[in-house]
């Protein structure tokens, strides 16, 4: 289909306009996706199936195999006339393997032990895969301006006033500080999806007919073939327990808040009254359609822009976690729409680090705006060193110095030196106390220390992360065949009385966290 007969601006516009972005995304975020993840869950099954003895390992090997040739576009067919895009993944993976073949494919499972399930596998996966990896190279560009900013002095400001100078150096470690944080916070997110092998309201009902006693183990082992875990006591209705993904989606959302205070940020230091940044635009960008002069933030208003629309969705998260009794259908239709936040989440991504690589930083004016504040700032080190030096009620002296200034626009350094009062307190000033009082750009504390300490911290955080997502990737495409027959053989002992199931959840449950 052409991008420009899609409805939402998402495809036209922003994710499927940029071709880097749609490559990467598109094996996770698309109805394509959707349904091979989806036909991979039940091939996953029937692979479980050949585990336990309940069909043959060639049996598995040409489901497996047909699961990974079916397309949306069949499945869509049948669909029109099953009404019902679970069953018509499952015929469209029978018509393709023999008659043996087709009666264990959706044994025991009911729709939603397959949809919820392969959700958790394509979440997870793009979390590891795209979301994370890209959220931690935007932590790197950041980390690179900040370090060559972070003895460059720039104003600070308080609700949208001058208050003390900082670095902008600084100013982005915060930023740096805050994604780190919410993509470890994302991590535990996606490390915590869950499936489910539980069936139609959640007891396990179909699988107690051929595992009375172990049919939560075989739900554990069917979860570990695909690297993810069962509630905790192996809970559910016939839906995964919808706070997992209520959890994924605020994680995904809380850092997409953190992007658009940046993105915010950025664009109101590009107001003509700062000018301390200039978004890039290339030499034939317009910034206006009649002001041939304007150079806006475009991207930064984007972001924020997209924000704002993809925030609220977190309501619609919290509405989806309320199902009557074993399940309705009212989180159905809602529930497809999750993916979108996390796509339009990296593609922010993506256009905040773009834009970063080609953003402009005037120095000078930082430093012209220091100079055009510096009379006012240095009431803070003024009133400390004249505490410091035994002068009572220094915070209201200082106060008064202040508005003084203000009034006679003279600095407070000045009126300071013609009261007398002060005197004394001032001759007893440190050389390095009064080139502050003069020079308040010098008044930064210990911003480059702490921009060294955030950037150097935040990296090997990242690093550590990307190495740990990378190995679990290389780990789950190794598994062995023989751990996964050691696990089905614990549940051969449950079901024959020799182990009770509570033993074997603690072998299982260990087994695979050594597996994942």
């Amino acid at each position: 289909m052409d991008r420009f007969h899609a409805v939402s601006p998402l495809d036209f516009r922003y994710y499927g306009a940029e071709k880097s972005i749609y490559d990467r995304l598109r094996p996770y975020v698309c109805e394509e996706a959707s349904v091979l993840y989806q036909s991979r869950v039940e091939a996953m099954l029937v692979e479980t199936f050949a585990d336990l003895g309940l069909c043959s390992r060639e049996v598995a090997e040409e489901v497996t195999k047909a699961a990974q040739s079916i397309s949306a576009a069949r499945v869509y067919e049948l669909d029109e006339v099953l009404h019902h895009t679970s069953r018509a993944i499952v015929e469209a993976i029978r018509e393709k393997v023999s008659e043996e073949g087709r009666r264990f494919i959706h044994l025991f499972a009911t729709s939603f032990d397959i949809l919820d399930t392969s959700n958790a596998l394509r979440y997870q996966d793009l979390t590891r895969d795209v979301l994370i990896p890209d959220l931690a190279s935007l932590i790197s560009t950041l980390a690179g301006i900040a370090r060559e900013h972070a003895d460059t002095p720039q104003m600070g400001r308080t609700h949208g006033m001058h208050a003390e100078p900082i670095t902008f150096g600084l100013f982005l470690s915060v930023y740096i500080s805050r994604l780190g944080g919410r993509a470890l916070n994302l991590e535990l997110a996606r490390q915590n999806l869950r499936g489910k092998l539980s069936g139609a309201v959640g007891a396990h009902n179909a699988l107690a007919l051929k595992f009375p006693r172990s049919s939560h183990l075989v739900e554990q082992l069917f979860l570990a073939r695909l690297g993810l875990l069962p509630s905790e006591t192996y809970t559910s209705t016939q839906v995964v327990e919808a706070e997992f993904m209520a959890d994924y989606a605020h994680a995904v959302t809380s850092a997409f808040s953190v992007l658009a205070n940046l993105a915010d940020d950025m664009r109101h230091l590009h107001r003509s009254e700062i000018a301390e940044i200039t978004e890039p635009r290339g030499k034939k960008g317009i910034g206006s359609s009649t002001m041939p002069h304007k150079t806006n933030p475009k991207s930064f208003e984007n972001i924020k822009s997209l924000y704002k629309a993809f925030m609220p969705r977190m309501i619609t998260q919290y509405l989806d976690q309320t199902s009557e009794h074993q399940r309705d259908l009212t989180n159905s239709s809602s529930g497809r729409f999750t993916m979108e936040l996390a796509t339009a989440f990296d593609y922010a991504i993506f256009r905040m680090q773009k834009t970063l690589k080609g953003l402009v930083i005037d120095k000078s004016k930082m430093q012209a705006n220091l100079e055009a504040g510096k009379a006012f700032i240095t009431a803070e080190p003024l009133y400390i060193m004249l505490s410091l030096c035994g002068v009572p009620d220094a915070y209201e002296k200082a106060k008064e110095l202040a508005s003084a200034a203000k009034e006679r626009q003279l600095s407070i350094l000045e009126l300071a030196r013609s009261d007398e009062s002060l005197s004394e307190a001032l001759d007893s000033l440190t050389p390095e106390n009064l080139e502050i009082l003069e020079d308040p750009s010098r008044y930064i504390g210990d911003a480059p220390i702490r921009v060294q300490a955030t950037c150097e911290h935040w990296e090997a955080r990242m690093s550590a992360l990307i190495k740990d997502l990378d190995r679990e990737k290389k780990v789950l495409s190794r598994i062995p065949a023989r751990r996964f027959k050691e696990l089905a053989r614990r549940i051969a002992d449950v079901e024959a009385g020799k182990l009770e199931p509570e033993q074997a959840i603690g072998i299982l449950r260990n087994q695979m966290f050594e597996i994942s």
